[in-house]
């Protein structure tokens, strides 16, 4: 039944339905009678296009209006209604009535369907389903729909940049249950504004907002979605409190990506039933390894233990060589498929990361205790158990199902300080273990001198980590230190992974790999137009390997443009994702590879070792009775360009079998992005919050990202990134180099590009938007210069304005000043041809930006070059 409200018209009281309230009337006040003039044939309710369209696409076969009315319980007064609907309907191509007055879906080949992503600015983009281009939404048709929702597109045109434009004719699903947002009262109207800027329409409170106060972040249940002529409407089913409350950016985050973080009663029952310990009767068939002096070696905050390690010097015929253990924590021994525990953890898909909190994948009984290999208790495990030669070359490998005795828990500061010093005071405390480290070192550099002679790429990269305080709030944010600690986990832990990929390759069993493909031509080619002017090449033709890319990295390694070299290899490479598909690891240079060693935490690692266990019993496993309708679809641009190729080329679908590994690595990968975009949400609004007590603070930095509207800069120390609006660089006309990542000013020849330092100003913090903008003190040193042109042409001028006052100038000179006047700038007309000259268009695309305040375009987030930050996260996303 439709919701009814009364409407404040000058004093006035009119009665409308909720879902009529048009979005117009909402921001004034109309004429009584103007408006009830207006709206008097529509006083009842009329069905929406989506109801109707599910009635059709239902029924058995055509559809009068008497059986569509009679379906949707219209009265035969409110017939006018519908039939302007279904005239609209019509016109709009959603469907078609034969001769007969029967109405059924228009044939609908011409239409596109896919997901709509919101824009802060208003308007919109379909992404469509096949792969092809994003179809622009303005923002007459967003009021339609709310991000992430399902429609099909019919393409009218194109937009003033040439973009395919389309107007949405069905939506097939919502995306949005509920909305967490500000609460608000306009003019005594409770509303509630999002927190997600994608979403850009406010949602009308139905009711009163109960508990909840003005500024309060709430959490509304919609009860009607947005339609052509009505905005959403929810009412307040949770609140969460106060904007600066402790935590409450993280709890914001978790709503507004939907990660769920909330278990389900059936899984914290089967949890709590769980026994606390190992019993007698999980032993059997397993290898005992109790006698082994297994290490955990994990962070300081670490606190779930997926892996431990162990390693011991052996023969190999005559030469010698490494076994090395790796034993991973047996998840699948306790969550089963299809259990209340596994639909859990299929819908999380990864445990999420924040400042001072996890939300796990499992729940903590077994993430941090009987899952975790905790120090001194017995623990379940699957362990690799490899044979390695001195040049780190895998000669042989066998998995089993073990028990194990955790011999430490180490973190990585202590191992580094053991390797460093064998003989010094944190070598004492681990005496007993001393021996075992050397042989793990010993390995990893075996591992090492592997790595380096197939090529993988190691970029060097700082990432950094939040200290906060005790209301959460950030107290510094500081460099993490790699050590040869992580190095050595991270190759015993690669070396695992192969051995699960190459166990499934022999076998020929399904599962999800971890793939990486290599760099896109359009990224191929911006990269090697870019070496070109640094005078460097990078080799391998269409087809380069990651040999070729390490090849490079010594030689730009003792460069002083080293950074911005690295950034700029970096970003021409894709994001690693899972897929059973297997087409190898381009980054790690491996044919094959598999994450294994984290099931506590991702979901493709429970996969995987359901596998292996399948093989080592002489079975199949295929993951069966999955609800393949609430997975994950949503492709990154990389994935749905990459299937609009593979469709092109006449590729088919995964069938059978795999067609459900396929989803499933499309979900993981999807969540996977999901956690990630979450986890840089709170870390923004964190950093915005940490410097909004900075306002007016010089701070030097470099650019770390260079965009049409602007350059990003990341201030040193603080690790802290915000943006320097072209309108605040100069009084100049900035033209945009993509393939150079760069601004260069027209008139004056100054430079802005990638990794150039200058010194800003802390000028606004935005909140809301996780928005922090500077303000340019002075121009930086490095490559930010006048060109000769300009230096000479200022000169002249100053030559010509020294004439002027001078009385005793002969004529000649005053010609000359007066030939100056007519040329741009004060410019002689040799050097205005020259200036002139230099503005020439360069070889490559570029754009350009007037910088004045009336003529620049906005600001916008979404469009920015990527950051340093993301750059140096997306080295590790790569693995």
């Amino acid at each position: 039944m439709h919701k009814f409200v009364t409407y404040i018209i000058q004093g006035d009281s009119v009665i409308i339905p909720a879902n009529l309230l048009l979005l117009q009337y909402t921001k004034k006040i109309f004429n009584k009678n103007e408006l009830i003039t207006h709206l008097s044939q529509y006083l009842y309710p009329i069905p929406s296009r989506e109801e109707i369209l599910g009635i059709l696409r239902t029924s058995a076969g055509p559809q009068d209006a008497d059986a569509i009315a009679a379906a949707l319980g219209v009265k035969p007064e409110e017939m006018e209604g519908l039939m302007r609907r279904l005239n609209a309907m019509e016109r709009d191509g959603q469907i078609k009535p034969d001769r007969h007055g029967n109405y059924q879906l228009a044939h609908q080949t011409s239409f596109i369907e896919g997901r709509v992503s919101g824009h802060r600015e208003g308007f919109g983009f379909l992404l469509p389903d096949d792969g092809s281009a994003d179809v622009f939404l303005p923002e007459r048709e967003m009021q339609k729909v709310l991000n992430g929702d399902r429609v099909r597109v019919r393409v009218t045109g194109v937009d003033r940049r040439g973009r395919p434009e389309g107007s949405i004719v069905e939506v097939v699903s919502r995306a949005n249950t509920h909305v967490i947002g500000r609460l608000l009262n306009e003019n005594g109207a409770w509303i509630v504004a999002p927190e997600d800027k994608r979403i850009g329409q406010d949602i009308l409170l139905v009711g009163s907002p109960g508990k909840a106060k003005t500024g309060q972040v709430v959490s509304v249940e919609l009860v009607d979605q947005p339609s052509r002529f009505s905005q959403p409407t929810g009412k307040v089913a949770e609140v969460l409190g106060d904007i600066d409350d402790p935590g409450m950016e993280i709890e914001i985050a978790v709503r507004k990506y939907g990660v769920p973080h909330e278990f389900s009663d059936a899984a914290l029952k089967q949890a709590s039933r769980l026994p606390n310990e190992v019993q007698e009767s999980d032993l059997v068939n397993r290898v005992d390894l109790r006698d082994v002096p297994l290490v955990t070696i994990d962070g300081e905050d670490a606190r779930d233990f997926d892996d431990a390690v162990y390693c011991e010097p052996v023969k190999i015929g005559r030469s010698n060589g490494f076994r090395l253990i790796v034993a991973i924590a047996d998840v699948s021994h306790y969550v089963k498929p299809n259990d209340a525990l596994d639909q859990d953890a299929i819908e999380r898909s990864t445990s999420v990361y924040f400042p001072r909190r996890v939300i796990p994948m499992l729940p903590e009984k077994l993430s941090n205790g009987l899952c975790s290999l905790n120090p001194h208790v017995d623990r379940l495990t699957l362990v690799c158990d490899a044979i390695i030669t001195k040049k780190g070359e895998i000669k042989a490998y066998q998995f089993y199902p073990a028990v194990m005795h955790s011999a430490a828990r180490l973190t990585y500061t202590e191992v580094a300080a053991v390797l460093g010093n064998t003989k010094g005071p944190e070598a004492a405390k681990h005496a007993a273990l001393v021996p075992h480290l050397s042989n793990l070192y010993d390995v990893f550099k075996a591992l090492l001198t592997a790595r380096q002679a197939r090529g993988a790429i190691d970029f060097e990269t700082t990432e950094t980590y939040i200290v906060c305080n005790a209301a959460g709030k950030i107290e510094k944010i500081l460099p993490r230190t790699r050590n040869d600690a992580h190095r050595l986990i991270e190759e015993c832990m690669l070396a695992a992974n192969v051995c699960a990929a190459d166990l499934l390759q022999r076998h020929e069993h399904p599962g999800v790999y971890r793939i990486h493909a290599g760099p896109t031509k359009e990224k191929l080619t911006q990269v090697r137009n870019f070496l070109k002017q640094a005078g460097l090449h990078l080799g391998g033709g269409d087809e380069p390997s990651a040999s070729d890319y390490a090849e490079l990295l010594p030689k730009i390694k003792l460069r002083p443009d080293a950074v911005l070299l690295q950034t700029m290899l970096l970003r021409s490479m894709q994001q690693a994702v899972y897929s059973p598909d297997n087409i190898g690891h381009f980054g790690l240079s491996y044919e094959a590879y598999a994450h294994f060693t984290s099931p506590i935490r991702r979901y493709p690692d429970l996969l995987t070792h359901r596998a292996i266990k399948a093989i080592l019993q002489g079975k199949r496993y295929s993951p069966k009775d999955i609800d393949t309708s609430i997975l994950n679809t949503m492709l990154s641009p990389a994935a749905r360009k990459a299937q609009a190729q593979d469709k092109a080329a006449g590729k088919k679908k995964s069938e059978g079998d795999l067609a459900i590994w396929e989803a499933l690595g499309i979900h993981c990968s999807a969540n996977e992005r999901r956690a990630d975009e979450a986890s840089r949400d709170v870390e923004a609004w964190l950093k915005c919050y940490f410097i909004r007590d900075k306002l007016g603070e010089e701070f030097t930095g470099t650019i770390s990202g260079v965009a049409s509207f602007g350059i990003f800069v990341q201030l040193d120390q603080l690790y802290i990134e915000g943006l320097v609006h072209v309108t605040d660089l100069g009084a100049d006309y900035f033209q945009y180099d993509e393939t150079r990542h760069e601004l260069r000013g027209e008139r004056t020849g100054i430079r802005y590009q990638l990794t150039d330092r200058v010194t800003v100003q802390v000028s606004r913090v935005d909140l809301d938007a996780r928005k922090i903008d500077l303000r340019l003190v002075h121009e930086p040193g490095i490559r930010t210069q006048l060109k000769n042109e300009a230096k000479r042409a200022e000169a002249e001028h100053g030559r010509q304005v020294r004439a002027k006052d001078m009385a005793s100038a002969d004529v000649k000179s005053a010609k000359s000043a007066r030939s100056g006047k007519a040329a741009k700038g004060g410019k002689s007309e040799k050097e205005a041809k020259s200036a002139k000259s230099a503005k020439s268009p360069a070889k490559h695309a570029s754009k350009r930006i007037h910088a004045s305040k009336s003529g620049a375009a906005k600001s916008t987030r979404s469009s920015r070059a990527g950051s340093a930050r993301t750059a140096s996260k997306s080295a590790r996303k790569k693995r």
